[in-house]
């Protein structure tokens, strides 16, 4: 785990499947200064030689930590906003004002987030907007999407 200043904004990966989604998204989260979450359990392991497998050779430049629950980012993170990606949103990414610091998170690939997170505050649920012939778009496309659109809106890249 790599600690810097305050990251820009906060992203949280529920229970990732994939290690290259994972890799591509703490890139993403490198260029950006985002502080990356992983939720246990992961579909991989987070050891150097499975990390330089996924392409995750530049981790030590990544502010990141994996944790055991949900709970435990939320209760890290309680007082700042929560956006949460799905496609069972009614408003998209850019319908929302996204601020420095605040949360955006991700289900897995494979599940997505469960139910009862969505119907917590679906006021809170965002989207991109794709086609009805798509089932889904490529998580580490969706994150890095969403986060240069929080950088488009708020600044804090030069």
């Amino acid at each position: 785990m790599s600690e810097s200043k305050e990251p820009l904004f906060h992203v949280v990966l529920y229970q990732p499947d994939i290690p290259q989604n994972t890799g591509n998204i703490g890139r993403t989260c490198v260029a950006v200064g985002a502080k990356l979450w992983l939720v246990r359990p992961l579909g991989f392991q987070l050891d150097a030689k499975h990390l330089r497998r996924a392409g995750m050779d530049y981790w030590q430049h990544l502010n990141w930590e994996a944790v055991d629950s949900l709970a435990d980012v939320q209760s890290q993170l309680q007082d700042r906003t929560w956006w949460k990606l799905t496609k069972f949103a009614t408003r998209f990414v850019w319908d929302a004002e996204l601020e420095p610091g605040q949360v955006f998170l991700f289900g897995s690939e494979s599940n997505g987030l469960p139910p009862r997170i969505l119907e917590e505050d679906p006021d809170s649920n965002l989207k991109l907007p794709m086609h009805q012939d798509v089932r889904s778009l490529n998580l580490a496309s969706t994150a890095t999407a969403v986060m240069y659109e929080a950088v488009r809106q708020f600044g804090g890249l030069t």
